[in-house]
């Protein structure tokens, strides 16, 4: 067994020391604000989690005797350029023979963890930078290319669509980075008494979503999403959709409603369900859409169902991760945008015209749950009490009509 390196986060302070110092070196080099340096942790924190949870599937598969197919081979993985080499430093004084043992060294046909990042660390200055901005990235970006693309892959693709290149400044400033997010590992935090890494990440998005960061559009506010989930009640062999998603915080909040419902009785096939075949989403802004596919799968969610594109007109960036969605859904919980502006193309679609994204979307919603379905939506009051627009009141007539209205609960202004 392979003694672990990595330093114990025992406690939930820790944890985020860790988080908050990555931010920092962001910060210092060339990523001001949270808009710019939490998109940036999202892919270099996915990568990490996602060699880690493969690197568990092998030798799982391997105990076990069955194949396995890795999402990514070297030198591409996080372990190959990524991991910190044994003793290594960002001075680059390693000598050739070190180099040439890492590479040659194996555990079980396996090359020694960093071996491709003692190699570009002893090259030409910005060998790096070059490797991640001309090699890495356009690898990863065309796995859902390839004619047997997994699933896996195409949600790697998604996650990195947006990265053109390395927004951190240098060299040595990257690899502060790379070094403190190895750390963030499920060996190294400690479950008992730590917020578990997808809790660390919602609090990064706490921060976008702070007015001055012009992020709040993509993200409400925890309490409120977690009342609604436990009101809505969602349960297992059931279909989860946000027509909205933003950051992905209804669907992974129900997600962790619905596992721990189920608690230690779950079965395997409930597991898988629950992982591949219940969260369905869709979101519209390029910078969110990696955002929240990185939120579901540091979750646990497996197989995030999330389109890419304008929910209300019907284009699309990318469905490919949407193929065989469900027409009507048993649950919807979704805090859609409002005080928008939609044109001819979106309100061709709907039998109450009018420009009103808030209007639009109520319409969308309705005609996307199943009879019986149930739903929790966040609407400005606007579309209650507004009797100036006639898609106003046939919209507000449907609702009350067609649909059993449980609850209206007035929120405090400034809360969303």
């Amino acid at each position: 067994m392979k003694k672990s390196n990595n330093k114990r986060l025992a406690t939930p302070q820790s944890v985020d020391q860790v988080i908050w110092s990555i931010c920092d070196i962001m910060r210092r080099g060339n990523c001001a604000g949270a808009m710019q340096y939490v998109p940036e942790l999202t892919w270099i924190l996915f990568l990490r989690i996602l060699d880690e949870k493969e690197t568990r599937e092998q030798q799982e598969a391997e105990a076990l005797g069955i194949p396995f197919r890795p999402s990514l081979e070297a030198p591409y993985r996080w372990r190959d350029w990524a991991a910190p080499p044994p003793q290594s430093n960002h001075k680059g004084t390693k000598t050739q023979s070190k180099e040439k043992d890492l590479v040659s060294s194996c555990l079980g046909g396996d090359p020694l963890p960093g071996w491709k990042r003692a190699e570009l660390q002893n090259a030409a200055p910005g060998s790096l930078f070059s490797f991640v901005n001309t090699e890495l990235l356009p690898h990863l970006k065309g796995l859902k290319n390839r004619p047997d693309a997994t699933p896996r892959q195409k949600v790697i693709s998604e996650i990195m669509t947006g990265v053109e290149r390395v927004r951190i400044d240098t060299e040595r400033n990257f690899l502060d980075v790379l070094d403190k997010v190895h750390q963030l590992t499920t060996e190294a935090v400690d479950p008992t008494h730590v917020f578990t890494l997808s809790q660390v990440y919602e609090g990064l998005l706490l921060k976008m979503g702070e007015k001055a960061n012009d992020g709040g559009q993509f993200f409400t506010p925890r309490q409120v999403i977690k009342a609604m989930v436990r009101v809505i009640d969602p349960k297992i062999g059931e279909t989860v959709y946000d027509p909205g998603c933003g950051t992905g915080g209804f669907l992974a909040q129900s997600y962790e409603h619905i596992r721990d419902r189920l608690g230690n009785d779950a079965t395997a096939e409930q597991l898988e369900t629950l992982k591949q075949r219940t969260f369905w989403g869709r979101e519209k802004e390029n910078l969110i859409y990696p955002i929240a596919l990185s939120n579901l799968v540091l979750h646990g969610i497996d197989l995030p169902h999330l389109w890419h594109g304008n929910t209300l007109t019907g284009q699309e960036t990318y469905g490919g991760l949407f193929q065989e969605a469900p027409s009507l859904h048993d649950v919807v919980l979704t805090n859609p945008p409002f005080g928008g502006k939609e044109g001819k193309d979106a309100q061709t679609r709907f039998a109450y015209k009018t420009g009103a994204t808030q209007i639009l979307f109520l319409q969308h919603v309705i005609d996307s749950l199943k009879p019986g379905g149930r739903c929790g939506i966040v609407l400005d009051e606007g579309v209650l009490f507004r009797t100036s627009e006639t898609a106003f009141l046939q919209t507000k007539k449907k609702l009350l009509d067609d649909c059993d209205v449980w609850c209206i609960l007035s929120l405090p202004s400034g809360v969303l």
